[in-house]
């Protein structure tokens, strides 16, 4: 099965609200950029990806969280964080039954955690092609 169809199958049976929310924010997400994957990690949560970890989407209890993996990096103008304030890395997007995400505000957080990842692979190749060179100066 693939990440996708991970997806799919967790969507479709969570019947209340938290099904359509989780459906909602996938829409949005994907939306944002065409060139956005899916995985399926951690032992069931939807993970959105591009260049990095975008977002990871978990439903719980009363909610539908959203967790970006660099979200305290990203603007955020629109004030669509809501939770992970006191941490330095990830931010979170709680949503709650009745509550309305503004996707266009969603949209352009996705945007910009692509461009943080993105801005972040060369080094990061970089660091691995010197790794390679100095392992093969070993050999």
């Amino acid at each position: 099965m693939t990440p996708s169809e991970q997806i799919d199958q967790l969507i479709s049976g969570l019947t209340d609200w938290r099904g359509k929310t989780l459906a909602k924010l996938r829409q949005t997400i994907l939306a944002a950029d065409k060139e956005i994957s899916e995985e399926w990690k951690w032992m069931g949560s939807p993970v959105w990806s591009r260049g990095g970890i975008i977002a990871v989407g978990n439903a719980h209890k009363d909610k539908v969280k959203l967790t970006f993996s660099h979200g305290a990096s990203l603007p955020d103008p629109d004030n669509v964080f809501n939770n992970g304030f006191g941490g330095k890395v990830w931010r979170a997007i709680d949503v709650f039954e009745g509550d309305a995400v503004d996707e266009d505000a969603l949209k352009a957080l996705v945007r910009a955690a692509i461009a943080f990842n993105l801005a972040k692979l060369p080094g990061k190749a970089d660091a691995r092609a010197r790794a390679k060179a100095d392992k093969a100066k070993k050999a």
